[in-house]
């Protein structure tokens, strides 16, 4: 097993680690006192990397899933891994554990009939797990707001840098570890508001009228994650408003066939889905994920997210597609070969071109200029893609 172990020299005492979940209470204070159970929660969170897991013994509990015996250390999530009951991608009969940063949801169990996470809860003994559970309606949301520009699922003819042109929640929790991520303290903490999908949808509902707009988005982080939630909510909007366009931003990576039909059928209107590599060893850099056979199963998914949506529903539903551009993340040679598979499903199709700039843990890359983003553009419209957008630092340009 594992403990957290902090780099004092690497610490710049920037506080994000007070936003994270700790299950012991406070990151430093548990690290300090020697009571961290090596959950890794507040890893994934610090920017300067001050924050690792290095081996240590904890003391073995013996706890019960869904009344197996098990024996493990650590956290639920542990004592899931022991009996072949936990996930990062949703299955049947097994806990998906997406985010481990307690802010996503998707991972509730109950222990003695109460509900828990498995990514931070502390194994006791005799412990009674059981693992279907139907209380996954709420998750950690923040950053209500109006929106000028939108998202990869809004419509180019809208974006205006003078107005709102939609409202939107952000969701903490993301399933991808990008060392270059812009919303990485929603990402990869818990720093928000716990809400029922029912009351974030009122909040939307309330901005929206406040904001006179007709649009509410649902971005992250990452907002599939918790599929109950997700659809709650835009049921729970629907349901009050039969007219509102409802945009989803993500990227893709657990967006089946069926979960695709589902959010449709409740009123999703607008999606935006990122398409982050051709090649694995590129989908893996600019995620920061090390588990290939994860990365190859997120990347395939997203890739047959977007070629379902395009042969089925692109009568019902808008569709955009984000492509991340920067010379030491992704070749123009790749980016062609994304604008060329795009190309084969459908020549107008609205594309989004990003320009991944020095963030997170990437502090030391440089923004694409201008010029380049207008290249890579140049680069797709001659395939025939007929819709591009470029995001650039004077502002969004095309088609």
């Amino acid at each position: 097993m594992m403990i957290a172990k902090l780099l004092s020299e690497k610490c710049i005492n920037c506080g994000i680690c007070a936003s994270v979940a700790c299950p012991m209470g406070n990151v430093k204070d548990s690290i300090k006192n020697n009571k961290c159970i090596g959950c890794g929660l507040c890893i994934i969170a610090c920017p300067r990397e001050a924050l690792i897991l290095e081996k240590y013994k904890h003391e073995k509990k013996t706890v019960f899933v869904d009344g197996e015996k098990v024996i493990a250390s650590g956290t639920i999530k542990d004592a899931l891994k022991s009996c072949s009951k936990f996930t990062k991608f949703p299955e049947e009969d097994k806990v998906f554990v997406p985010c481990n940063s307690a802010a996503c949801y998707a991972c509730i169990v109950e222990v003695n009939k109460k509900p828990v996470l498995a990514c931070c809860t502390p194994l006791k003994n005799g412990m009674k797990i059981k693992t279907k559970v139907n209380e996954r309606d709420i998750r950690v949301v923040s950053g209500f707001g109006p929106h000028s520009v939108g998202g990869v699922g809004t419509p180019y003819w809208l974006k205006s840098y003078n107005r709102p042109i939609e409202v939107v929640v952000f969701t903490h929790g993301c399933n991808l570890r990008c060392p270059q991520c812009q919303n990485h303290v929603i990402a990869f903490t818990a720093g928000g508001y716990l809400l029922k999908a029912q009351k974030t949808a009122e909040i939307l509902l309330n901005l929206k009228n406040k904001y006179k707009v007709n649009r509410i988005a649902i971005s992250g982080g990452e907002c599939t994650l918790n599929k109950k939630w997700l659809i709650e909510l835009i049921k729970s909007i629907r349901e009050k408003d039969e007219n509102v366009h409802i945009h989803v931003d993500t990227n893709g990576t657990i967006l089946t066939k069926k979960y695709i039909d589902e959010l449709i059928e409740v009123g999703m209107t607008d999606i935006g889905i990122d398409i982050k590599a051709k090649k694995v060893s590129t989908f893996m850099n600019i995620t920061g994920l090390a588990d290939e056979n994860i990365a190859k199963k997120y990347l395939n998914t997203s890739w047959k997210a977007v070629e379902y949506i395009i042969d089925n529903y692109l009568d019902e539903v808008f569709l955009g597609i984000g492509i991340p551009y920067n010379k030491e993340l992704i070749s123009k040679q790749e980016v062609k070969k994304i604008g060329d598979e795009i190309y084969k499903m459908n020549d107008e199709v609205q594309i989004c071109v990003l320009d991944y700039r020095p963030e997170f843990r990437r502090k030391n890359i440089k923004r694409p200029s201008f010029y380049e983003m207008l290249e890579v553009k140049e680069i797709l419209n001659n395939i025939g893609l007929k819709t591009v957008i470029v995001q650039t630092e004077l502002g969004h340009f095309g088609p």
